[in-house]
């Protein structure tokens, strides 16, 4: 009795061995998998080369809400986003679409004395399209040296003094006359602008300075203050997902940013060449550009209109430029073609992976238009 005990015991032992050694087999084999689906992500996405993001390295960016130097508070959070590809010696390190947290570490209003307001921007870590969470240290400020900004008052309110000294002046002549300035050896006419000057004067002391406004679409450069290393993105890492239509063949041939009759940068014109194989007739009124949040912006006719009113008819091969008028230049974009019919979606396809392959000397001549962002609220005339 006591034996088949110890035999029932053993067995028993033998089983909760095997089961244990199942598991572990389980478990192990279950690491490994994640393990090497980790390997086969890294090795899709990244050369294997590594880079530094310097401290002399700065980074454009556009943040994501207003940041009103009215309104917001010191210790505020918010998230700007890159704009355009960060490269290294050996290709891209921090793809455009990366999102940057931000806290809003100093902020002032206007003052009297025209002194302008301003805001001062820490930011902390980065968000890559992969997912990726980078720690950083950056800073952005709109705060003006304190030597600059008191040389640039001084010079406004001399003008407000030479002006109402001036203005002064000229109202003593014609109150008085020139006998009257003649006969008291130019007194009136002085006198007349010493209280011009002093009006000036009074002008310069009470005028306010201007407050800050930050918009999306606003270009902040962020100034990296540590050494991060990064990995190098594969070209065919970075490339958008695009739509194809069986016989539609779409190419973007050149990017080319312009400016709008009244002056603002917000157009961009494509010139492209399509091929119809298919059964439809197409135009140009079908084509649309359609940003990473979805917005539809449909040709200008302010812009160039060679495409525009085109019919591109079954077995048609056509080459030409179309205008759009985009709210931020800067935004990723697809071109989407659709059939006015059914009004569905036939092709998309994307101009980032098109601009890649644009001209260095395009590149540089669109990124020139872009003129230095001005950070201020237009005064308000019924302001006091």
């Amino acid at each position: 009795m006591r034996k088949s005990g110890k035999i029932i015991a053993s067995l028993i032992l033998l089983l909760c061995f095997l089961n244990t050694g199942i598991v572990f087999a389980e478990t192990y084999k279950g690491h490994a998998e994640k393990y090497d689906k980790t390997q086969q992500e890294q090795s899709e996405l990244f050369t294997g080369q590594i880079e530094i993001l310097d401290e002399k390295d700065v980074i454009k960016m556009t943040v994501s809400q207003v940041i009103d130097g009215n309104f917001s508070i010191e210790g505020d959070e918010f998230f700007a986003e890159v704009v355009s590809d960060v490269n290294g010696d050996s290709g891209v390190i921090l793809p455009k679409g990366t999102l940057a947290h931000g806290i809003i570490k100093e902020q002032s209003e206007a003052k009297r004395l025209g002194r302008n307001g301003y805001l001062t921007l820490d930011f902390d870590y980065l968000v890559t399209p992969d997912g990726r969470e980078i720690p950083i240290e950056g800073k952005m400020s709109t705060r003006m040296h304190p030597v600059v900004e008191a040389g640039k008052i001084v010079a406004t309110d001399l003008g407000y003094t030479a002006a109402g000294g001036a203005v002064g002046g000229l109202m003593a002549l014609n109150i008085f006359g020139i006998e009257a300035a003649i006969a008291s050896n130019g007194y009136t006419v002085m006198g007349g602008a010493a209280i011009g000057g002093t009006i000036g004067l009074g002008m310069s002391l009470w005028r306010k300075g201007k407050d800050v406004l930050i918009s999306p679409g606003d270009e902040i450069r962020v100034k990296i203050n540590t050494k991060v290393p990064l990995p190098v993105y594969k070209d065919t890492a970075l490339r958008q997902h695009e739509v194809n239509y069986p016989g539609l063949t779409i190419k973007i041939t050149n990017v080319i940013h312009e400016k709008d009759p009244f002056g603002e940068a917000n157009t961009i014109t494509l010139t492209l060449s399509i091929t119809n194989m298919t059964n439809l007739t197409l135009s140009g009124m079908d084509l649309a550009l359609v940003n990473d949040y979805n917005n539809v912006f449909h040709p200008s006719i302010f812009g160039d209109t060679n495409l525009l009113f085109k019919q591109i008819k079954p077995g048609d091969r056509v080459a030409g430029r179309i205008s759009f008028s985009v709210d931020n230049i800067n935004r990723s974009f697809w071109l989407s073609f659709c059939d006015r019919r059914t009004k569905k979606t036939l092709s998309k396809i994307s101009v980032d992976n098109a601009y890649k392959n644009v001209p260095e000397k395009v590149k540089k001549k669109n990124d020139k238009l872009k003129k230095k962002p001005n950070y201020y609220k237009e005064k308000d005339p019924f302001e006091v």
